[in-house]
Formats: structure tokens, C-alpha cells, sequence
């Protein structure tokens, strides 16, 4: 695979690394679908809604979250005890960036 096809799996993994670890962020490990998508673009992964919730499905299939949608177009996304694992570099999760050492959000 060349380095320009192996760049959107880069993102792609990473992106769902700081997800992880922006709801475990939270009081609660839970934080709305906009207030993500604006908190991952202040860490440099500025994406539109689509791509947060294509994300938020897939970390879901893998028991890393949980989806509640308490009201018309609004979801909220929540970190399960496995996601804080991955988040936190205990348990490794294949299309989730491990985390570096020492480095926080």
C-alpha cells in the first residue's frame, strides 16, 4: 500500500482515538454529536456530522460506545468501561490508534 492510501487509515484511526478520549473528558463519558464534532476540529480533526456519527457507529459495532438520542437530531455519545480501556491504552482495539505514552488530548 502506498503512503497516500495508507494516510486516510492514519486519520481514520487517530480520529477515533481522540473521540475515545474527549468523552472520557467528561464527568459523565458522554458528550452531544456537535459539541464532538466541534471539539475534535480543536484538536485537528475537523470533520462534518456525517463523519462523527460514521465514526460513532463503528466505535458502537465495537462495544466501545453507546448512542442514546434523547430528542429530534440530537445523539449522545458515551464511553463504555471497554472504550475508557482502549481510550487509555489498556486494551488494544484494530482501527483505533494506540495511544502515544505521556501524551493527553
Amino acid at each position: 500500500m502506498t503512503p497516500l492510501k495508507i494516510l486516510p487509515h492514519v486519520f481514520d484511526e487517530d480520529r477515533r482515538l481522540v473521540f475515545l478520549r474527549l468523552l472520557g473528558t467528561q464527568s459523565d463519558y458522554a458528550l452531544p454529536h456537535i459539541a464532538l464534532r466541534d471539539a475534535l476540529a480543536l484538536v485537528g480533526h475537523g470533520v462534518s456530522l456525517d463523519k462523527v456519527k460514521t465514526d460513532a457507529a463503528w466505535l458502537e459495532e465495537q462495544g466501545l460506545i453507546t448512542t442514546t438520542r434523547p430528542g429530534p437530531g440530537l445523539e449522545v455519545y458515551k464511553l463504555t468501561p471497554r472504550g475508557k480501556d482502549v481510550a487509555e491504552g489498556r486494551v488494544v482495539t484494530p482501527g483505533v490508534k494506540q495511544p502515544e505514552p505521556g501524551l493527553d488530548v
